[in-house]
């Protein structure tokens, strides 16, 4: 068993370690098929035998040619370690400086066999997303990182650390970039080639940029989104007897159970892969499994007459769920479901993303590998019957929304019938989450702010939240009533959250936190740590899916109207900003949420260590990650952000914000164009 010293100096090179392939007791990612030609896959072998001397070329080289061929990339399992993967305390790791330390905690965190979907591919969610590409750039990763000094700058380019630079003690110690392609090459299959050659990498949000806390990072989200579809579609907060139809428990998805329990309805989750369905189940996630389609539906029946709320697994595909809800509907005109929606990995639908309900999931792997492009075929046929149930049990009454993971866009271009009469391009028959159930809490502020205590001490968490829900009331008893709402949810949020037992990995919390509910927390956690009360730093983090992150005009910025939703400078300021705001490290990535080429994101982490330096770092730095987004969201046309912002620059001086003058007759327009 290797330990924290041995992975920390570099490549294990004399001797060589044993070679023993993928672990059978792990579940794995789906092989790839790159269809690379003779001489790419001589530049496949060329590109991995870089990170070795020449000596070892001809014992490497022929099991490296054999990865890429077996499974679609050289993962070179033979420098996975043998060191249990998880996120050791703080102190235990062999560094120079505290900073580089939290980076390296974070990085095991995102492969710890309980956090990550495929360990040994290095993949933590999303069926893709990866921390990094191959086991030699996690080895000089973490070799770097405990040489570093602070003064210097460890770069990664798609998980490739290409060295440690010299900087100065307020840079970030790590500045990341993923799948920076340029955009007329960013095609899914040019991106399947160039990570069969090593060369790029899709980091999706917080795989690649270290910053994943296991499903409780969405959990709360998702709570959030349950509730407020209630309060919108069935016009009460209440959701006791209500059902909530979705699919996915892998990665992200994997968050839905737990927050249907939470929200008080009856969820029934849909997974054709049983080893992420038990082990939901074995966590404590899921409350109970089945692989009977019948028993699925007594066991809604029951719930719904019962009232309880229940997370229910369903071990098949979700699309024979669907048209057996609808066979129900017909055959009783009973509409057994109340609140639908997906969670399936769409933005890599033809690798292992969405599974076609005319194959076993067995039969699926095979023939992706076989004959993708029947595969293909295969599984635009199953997103057009996919909607057209849904679209049966919309008619009779059931809500459905898009969850941002490119559903009902890869649905579109199957041919389903998704279309919304006079609808804008970034609009759907459905509409997606952050269009209308969340409504505007971008534009107020409000997003994903997270914290990890590196310690790994559950005293220090249960402190943290404490600090956390005594800020947010303090702040909420001064703010309006639409604010407030947003308040209250967080606060009771974050004043149960410890029971529901949501720790997966690292001692880590998430909360929705505007500017100065974020800054607050921040720098209370900060002074904690410097009075003793929290042990140890704490890492504040966010989801790139926030305020200012993300430009992805199908899910973060497809409420934005003013024909820039396709437009990434948001998202690539967001990453500068940060940067020399004070940011412990920061991220920009390629894809994320709804696939590659899809959109731009962007990520930091921040350690506060107690110091007035880091109080410091926290205030410049998270005004600037929340303004910088809501200034943009004022500027397209949005009202809350215009407000927002409004306030924003009353409470700050230095702020100073372009702001738009809206035109107020129409009818000005038509005169100058008709004339």
């Amino acid at each position: 068993m290797s330990d924290l010293k041995e992975i920390c100096s570099g490549l294990p090179l004399d001797p060589l370690p044993p070679n023993r392939g993928r672990d059978p007791s792990l579940p794995h990612a789906p092989i790839r098929t790159p269809n690379l030609t003779a001489e790419e896959e001589r530049l496949a072998l060329r590109n991995a035998l870089r990170y070795f001397p020449p000596i070892h070329h001809s014992t490497l080289a022929p099991e490296f040619a054999q990865e890429l061929r077996q499974y679609g990339h050289i993962y070179m399992y033979r420098f996975c370690p043998t060191i249990r993967m998880r996120a050791y305390p703080i102190d235990q790791y062999p560094c120079r400086t505290c900073q580089a330390a939290s980076l390296m905690l974070m990085i095991m965190n995102n492969l710890d066999p309980a956090v990550a979907q495929f360990p040994q591919e290095l993949v933590t969610y999303g069926g893709n997303g990866q921390v990094f590409s191959n086991w030699a750039q996690f080895r000089l990763v973490m070799q770097y990182l405990s040489q570093m000094t602070e003064e210097q700058t460890l770069v990664l380019y798609s998980g490739h650390p290409l060295g440690l630079f010299p900087s100065l003690p307020s840079s970030p110690r790590a500045i990341i970039t993923n799948g920076m392609v340029i955009p007329n090459y960013s095609s899914r299959e040019q991106y399947e080639k160039m990570f069969a050659l090593g060369i790029t990498m899709y980091g999706q949000m917080t795989a690649g940029s270290y910053c994943y806390i296991g499903p409780q990072g969405i959990v709360h989200g998702t709570t959030l989104t349950v509730l407020n579809a209630g309060r919108r579609y069935l016009g009460s907060g209440d959701l006791r007897g209500r059902v909530f139809v979705t699919s996915g428990l892998g990665g992200m998805s994997g968050a839905q159970a737990k927050a249907a329990v939470i929200a008080g309805c009856v969820g029934v989750i849909a997974e054709v892969d049983e080893a992420p369905l038990r082990k939901r189940h074995d966590q404590g996630w899921l409350m109970e499994v089945t692989s009977s389609i019948e028993h699925c539906i007594k066991r809604i029946r029951e719930a719904k007459i019962s009232k309880t709320p229940l997370s229910l697994g369903y071990h098949g595909n979700v699309v024979a769920l669907w048209e057996r809800l609808v066979v129900e509907y017909e055959r009783t005109g009973e509409l057994l479901v109340d609140l639908g929606s997906d969670q399936t990995s769409l933005h890599n639908p033809y690798n292992g993303g969405y599974y076609p309900v005319q194959l076993s999931f067995h039969q699926a792997n095979q023939l992706m590998l076989t004959d993708s492009n029947r595969f293909r075929d295969m599984v635009q046929e199953s997103l057009r019957r996919h909607i057209k149930a849904i679209n049966k049990l919309s008619d009779a009454g059931m809500f459905f929304w898009d969850y941002g993971n490119a559903f009902l866009l890869e649905a579109k271009r199957a041919g389903a019938d998704v279309e919304k009469v006079g609808g804008g391009t970034t609009e759907f028959r459905y509409p997606s989450y952050v269009q209308h159930i969340m409504g505007d809490i971008f534009s107020l502020g409000f997003g994903p702010f997270r914290w990890v205590c590196t310690s790994g001490d559950p005293q220090d968490l249960a402190v943290t939240d404490d600090i956390a829900a005594t800020v947010l009331e303090d702040i909420g008893a001064t703010v309006t009533d639409r604010i407030r709402l947003q308040y209250n949810d967080n606060i009771r949020w974050i004043r149960e959250a410890a029971k529901h037992q949501m720790v997966v990995g690292s001692q880590a919390r998430i909360l929705y936190s505007d500017q100065k509910g974020r800054i607050g927390i921040a720098l209370a956690i900060n002074q904690a740590i410097a009075e003793g009360r929290v042990s140890a730093p704490v890492v504040i983090s966010r989801d790139h899916h926030d305020v200012s992150g993300t430009d992805s005009p199908y899910r973060e910025t497809s409420n934005v109207y003013d024909g820039s939703a396709f437009c990434a400078d948001m998202a690539v300021q967001n990453f500068v900003g940060d940067a020399f705001r004070g940011a412990t490290w920061v991220a920009l990535h390629n894809g994320g949420g709804v696939g590659w080429g899809e959109v731009i994101n962007g990520g930091f982490g921040l350690l506060l260590d107690g110091s007035k330096e880091a109080a410091k770092r926290a205030s410049m730095m998270l005004s600037w990650d929340v303004s910088n987004g809501v200034a943009r969201r004022c500027w397209s046309g949005n009202s809350n952000a215009y407000e927002t912002i409004q306030q924003t620059m009353e409470e700050n001086r230095q702020l100073r914000v372009t702001m738009p003058f809206v035109v107020q007759d129409e009818q000005v327009l038509d005169r100058a164009l008709q004339a």
